[in-house]
């Protein structure tokens, strides 16, 4: 089967009726957990954009709170997880405050796990190149919030 293209989709959704719209949503999301996902948030969680971030900084914790700390393998894979998962929250805002927030959030958690992540490699990688994003999304933002997130930034770099 030859998948259409956004274009095309965009084009045959505007032909449908509204009950016709609701019916494929509904159906779209019983096939995966990240359609379910992103549906919940556009419809109930995008209006209140605070109240979303928290609760990603709540799951952040949680996530961090349960990582395997006896060896780095394991420590690797768990922070992983929780950066592709929040990298999914940020791609449903789509937001660059949000973007900026939650992984500031992701590299303080990281930089206060003990043991450092300072001592791997990989874990150093991970955090240098959220860094560096972080940086890359703060320049899009407004004068007042490069300057916050600016500090922010300065202090989690030491």
């Amino acid at each position: 089967m030859k998948t259409a293209t956004v274009k095309e989709l965009k084009n045959e959704l505007t032909y449908r009726s509204q009950a016709e719209l609701v019916e494929l949503c509904l159906r779209l999301s019983k096939f995966k957990k990240e359609n379910k996902e992103l549906l919940t948030y556009l419809l109930f969680e995008s209006s209140d954009e605070d109240a979303f971030i928290r609760g990603v900084k709540e799951e952040i914790d949680t996530d961090f709170d349960q990582i395997n700390t006896k060896s780095y393998f394991y420590i690797k894979k768990s922070v992983r997880k929780i950066l592709r998962n929040t990298k999914k929250y940020i791609r449903y805002s789509k937001k660059k405050e949000t973007e900026v927030e939650l992984l500031l959030y992701f590299c303080e958690n990281l930089k206060e796990m003990r043991p450092s992540y300072k001592n791997n490699v990989s874990l150093v990688n991970i955090f240098n190149r959220q860094i560096v994003l972080i940086k890359k999304a703060i320049t899009s933002l407004h004068e007042d919030l490069q300057f916050d997130y600016g500090l922010e930034l300065e202090e989690l770099e030491i």
